[in-house]
């Protein structure tokens, strides 16, 4: 996306990109960059070269990531069954622009698209060993989960995102009781574990239908790992949901608030993204009508 999605966000293209790369790593200054696709709201990213890629906050709030990011995936990624992005490179404020940034490994593969899966059952395998590799990894040292605690945090966002959809021709009933339902379930009652966070259609790659990599770990921390769930609505089909869920071991207190969790990334993002970010709109409503559809 090059549209601008919130007021705060900084102009970023191939010719800063360039600017950046040749005043601090001046042996890639020769290397071709190109602005890649993507959905993602919170950083730009460019190819340079053949194995590389250029990732720069676009707003204030993401900023944090770029320190985030390097400090947990070289401890993380080397656990995990599949890549994850691997950095090799930290950029700092130059060329007119005013934030740290990262240079890491390309990484093979697509994005996946809902409802359009070549092999749902084996992607959902794969997802579910990533998500429990991913959870038995020690979290001793594990920063909270930007989406680790309990679902009644985001009651009030909730409800007042479902009001703004009221006049957009979605059932905004069904939605409100469905969330309801979602607070009712028990609270995560075991030990704090890690969860990527944000495992959506966007920070997943598939090469031949299977997961290759996951990417964007700058919402990863340590909590709730139900939010991990959320992949079971915005990504795969119903009928390989049930092979999701017990490849992770689910039980029905932890899939209800992975579906709360589902719903509520979904609405709240929604009408915030109805214009900004076709794709995302897209995914959200994709991801409700499988919730309420169950």
């Amino acid at each position: 996306m090059t549209t601008k999605m919130r007021a705060d966000e900084v102009d970023v293209d191939v010719p800063l990109v360039r600017r950046l790369i040749a005043g601090q790593f001046p042996a890639w200054a020769s290397l071709p960059v190109r602005r890649l696709e993507s959905s993602g709201t919170e950083n730009a990213m460019f190819r340079l070269g053949e194995d590389k890629v250029v990732r720069l906050p676009r707003h204030p709030g993401a900023v944090d990531d770029v320190a985030h990011e390097q400090r947990r995936l070289p401890l993380l990624g080397p656990r995990l069954p599949v890549p994850t992005p691997e950095p090799i490179g930290r950029g700092g404020p130059g060329a007119d622009f005013p934030w740290p940034w990262s240079v890491y490994r390309w990484l093979e593969g697509r994005n996946p698209v809902a409802g359009a899966l070549e092999r749902p059952e084996a992607l959902a395998r794969d997802l579910a060993g990533f998500v429990r590799a991913l959870r038995r990894i020690d979290p001793a040292d594990g920063p909270p989960g930007y989406r680790g605690g309990p679902l009644e945090t985001r009651d009030a966002p909730m409800r007042d995102a479902i009001a703004q959809l009221a006049d957009r021709g979605i059932d905004t009933a069904a939605m409100t009781a469905r969330w309801e339902e979602a607070l009712r379930a028990p609270r995560h009652a075991g030990a704090p574990a890690w969860a990527h966070g944000d495992l959506s259609p966007g920070n997943v790659l598939v090469v031949d239908g299977r997961l290759s990599a996951v990417i964007d770990f700058g919402t990863v921390g340590v909590g709730d790992p139900a939010v991990d769930l959320i992949v079971a609505w915005n990504l795969l089909p119903a009928s390989a949901r049930d092979t999701f869920r017990e490849a992770v071991g689910a039980d029905d207190a932890e899939w209800a608030r992975g579906q709360g969790w589902a719903l509520s990334i979904s609405v709240i993002q929604l009408p915030y993204y109805w214009e900004t970010n076709p794709p995302l709109a897209e995914n959200s409503r994709h991801a409700i009508a499988a919730i309420l559809a169950e």
